[in-house]
């Protein structure tokens, strides 16, 4: 597996540059062939993890000629991810600002995925993938425990509507993958989609107003937690609020035990102290320390249900690891993207310096 994703990196950093195999490490359906023609299930989510850490190994010691630098990976190997690039960054001579950028960027992805696409897949491999031209990607895999499948999120910095890595506007927090694939559907609260940008707004607006206006909301949410069914109001300010009704609500998939979070103060720790700091932006808000998918899960109600700013339930998400279907269930077979994916990967194996016999075999498989 090494050996031959060696020759195909190489080939095709030859025939395309550093920053367009990023780009396609980044495109899914690319991925996935090319962790078939490395004899991987195509469904198995092992793929994703073996496929990176083979890349990782294949390209050792070749990065600077390749121009190519991969860090991260699975388990407590993710957690090395900002040591790594930073350890990259001092070896070419990067300048202290972009370094630290590349580590926020690779960071903000684990977050967001983690934080913002609330799945129910726990974030378990990071793979960060970043070239000497300044572009970089994230390759990262979400497991759910309860039906044991996986989801596998993609970001190229090109799809975020900027180019320079040092151009943060909020572009981490809004539509930033450049796809995700997951074996089934989910219930998903999706604070990444457009869709939710004023449920985004809402919660930046209500840290900023100050921490004795939010706990209020938040223990109106807490106390009346088992009587989902009523329309509740109150007086705020010489003003009367009408609740909406949570009766059949969507966020009732997303439940926030508030009750608890509040007795053991942890939640209104937080909340105070995003009050204080008073971000300016939501990706700013994201970014604070101590911020996860439970507080942000909490803003996010609050902003529905008190101050009607829904957010997007729409998974993200393709179904199916691969390909849709003939009989377009669960989508249409793109069947353009995908004779141009054979065509490619068909002309790198024929490139590589392998064997006859192996290069046949190879393409024989697949």
């Amino acid at each position: 597996m090494v050996k031959l994703s060696r020759e195909m990196v190489k080939v095709m950093v030859e025939e395309f540059g550093p920053d367009e195999f990023l780009k396609r490490i980044t495109d899914p359906v690319w991925f996935q062939s090319l962790g078939t023609v490395l004899a991987f299930d195509w469904n198995a989510s092992g793929l994703t993890t073996i496929l990176t850490a083979a890349l990782k190994e294949a390209i050792r010691d070749r990065q600077k000629d390749l121009g190519i630098f991969i860090c991260g990976g699975k388990g407590k190997t993710s957690r090395k991810t900002p040591e790594e690039i930073l350890s990259w960054a001092n070896n070419l001579g990067m300048e202290f600002k972009t370094a630290n950028q590349l580590v926020y960027n690779s960071k903000m992805a684990a977050k967001v995925d983690g934080s913002l696409v609330q799945d129910g897949y726990q974030i378990y491999h990071h793979s960060f993938f970043f070239s000497s031209n300044g572009r970089w990607a994230v390759v990262q895999q979400g497991m759910n425990i309860n039906n044991q499948t996986a989801r596998r999120y993609h970001w190229y910095s090109d799809s975020l509507n900027f180019h320079s890595p040092l151009n943060n506007s909020d572009c981490l927090v809004l539509e930033p993958h450049s796809g995700i694939f997951a074996a089934k559907k989910s219930s998903v609260l999706n604070l990444t989609s457009r869709k939710s940008e004023k449920n985004q707004e809402t919660s930046v607006q209500l840290v900023r107003a100050g921490f004795k206006g939010l706990i209020k909301d938040v223990k109106i949410l807490a106390e009346h937690s088992t009587e989902v069914s009523k329309i509740l109001r109150l007086k705020k300010e010489k003003q009367q609020l009408t609740l909406l009704s949570l009766a059949n609500k969507d966020f009732d998939f997303h439940p926030v035990v508030l009750e608890n979070s509040l007795r053991n103060k942890y939640l209104a720790k937080i909340l105070y102290k995003l009050t204080e700091e008073k971000p300016k932006s939501y990706e700013g808000l994201l970014a604070t320390s101590g911020v996860g998918p439970r507080t942000i899960r909490a803003l996010s109600l609050v902003a529905e249900v008190i101050y009607g700013a829904k957010p997007s339930y729409e998974d993200p998400a393709r179904y199916s690891f691969a390909h849709g279907g003939k009989d377009d269930i669960p989508y249409p077979v793109d069947v353009r993207t995908y004779d141009q994916t054979i065509k490619i990967i068909k002309n790198l194996v024929n490139k590589t310096k392998l064997p006859i016999s192996e290069k046949e075999k190879i393409l024989k498989n697949n």
